[in-house]
């Protein structure tokens, strides 16, 4: 990997200085990694084990609990460590590998969240067709290339970062690396990098939630067509749980990536929210609202015991 860089480290100042509220973040932030990761597995879990729940909304949902597990993998592992270790420093490459995965896992979740929302569209505006239209053949397609479209965004914005000369100062006021928190560190052009940044996140993020907000018009105007109201409410619940996953990931993830680097409470909350409460939550949305991944697991552990 070309590197140019002086500084071969950076001093990650994470959340706070003190050691008692670093030993109680600690704690806290062990419990939202640990719930993260059992309540992804329990739904990645009950899915496979489920023959009920092997459908296309149930497979791309498995996809998004996959994709929790990873993203958060990404950064709260690194937190954790710091906010128990003196040095709190992270290498220059495992900085940028960080940078790239951040923006692989994420930009995945973005397009799956997007396809998630065409799947239900198809499931209420052609019910009859719905498994015909989303064969399995379509559904690995979405996936696949929600995952390449990721990765390749992901390693030309790092591609660009990798001209970045670090020669002064070492210290990002933040949790993890994320690429606006390297742009006031870098002594060398970032312009190239800041346009790429830009032009993939309207291209990619709001490309993405545009084509989300499309697909919600559609449903919307096919839910108002059907003339009872039980079927309304049917209509809409089935949407509910990802309504209000679009609404964490893009709430918490556009707003931190259009704040300029400052290293703020705010842009702090934002980053937590977006990197360590939003995986941990999605399981239990799609758990505590979704009477199927209920029952499947009921079945599941009536097996079980």
């Amino acid at each position: 990997m070309r590197n140019h860089s002086v500084v071969s480290e950076f001093i990650l100042l994470g959340l706070s200085a003190d050691p008692q509220t670093q030993a109680l973040l600690f704690v806290l932030f062990l419990v939202i990694y640990l719930l993260t990761l059992m309540g992804n597995l329990m739904l990645l879990l009950v899915i496979r084990a489920d023959s009920h729940l092997h459908t296309p909304m149930y497979f791309f949902l498995g996809q998004l609990s996959f994709l929790d597990l990873c993203h958060s993998s990404v950064t709260v592992p690194k937190l954790l460590e710091n906010l128990l270790s003196e040095t709190k420093t992270i290498s220059v490459e495992g900085c940028l590998a960080q940078v790239f995965f951040v923006f692989a896992t994420g930009g995945t979740e973005s397009c799956l969240l997007t396809v998630m929302a065409y799947d239900r569209y198809v499931a209420i505006g052609s019910p009859l067709l719905y498994g015909q239209v989303m064969n399995r053949q379509l559904c690995m397609g979405l996936v696949g290339g929600s995952w390449l479209l990721a990765f390749l965004d992901a390693l030309i914005n790092i591609l660009v970062a990798l001209n970045f000369d670090f020669c002064g100062a070492q210290t990002i006021h933040h949790f993890g690396c994320e690429l606006p928190s390297l742009y006031p560190l870098s002594c060398s052009d970032v312009t190239a990098s800041f346009t790429t940044l830009l032009c993939s996140s309207f291209l990619h993020f709001f490309g993405n939630f545009l084509m989300i907000c499309f697909s919600y018009v559609r449903i919307l105007s096919t839910v108002l067509t059907i003339s009872s109201t039980a079927g309304r409410s049917k209509a809409f619940s089935t949407c509910s749980s990802h309504v209000l996953a679009v609404c964490f990931f893009y709430g918490s993830g556009l707003l931190r990536y259009l704040m300029p680097p400052s290293g703020s409470p705010s842009e702090l909350i934002f980053s937590v929210q977006y990197s360590v409460v939003t995986p941990m939550l999605n399981p239990l949305i799609y758990s505590l609202k979704n009477k199927e991944v209920k029952a499947g697991m009921r079945r599941m552990l009536r097996k079980c015991f």
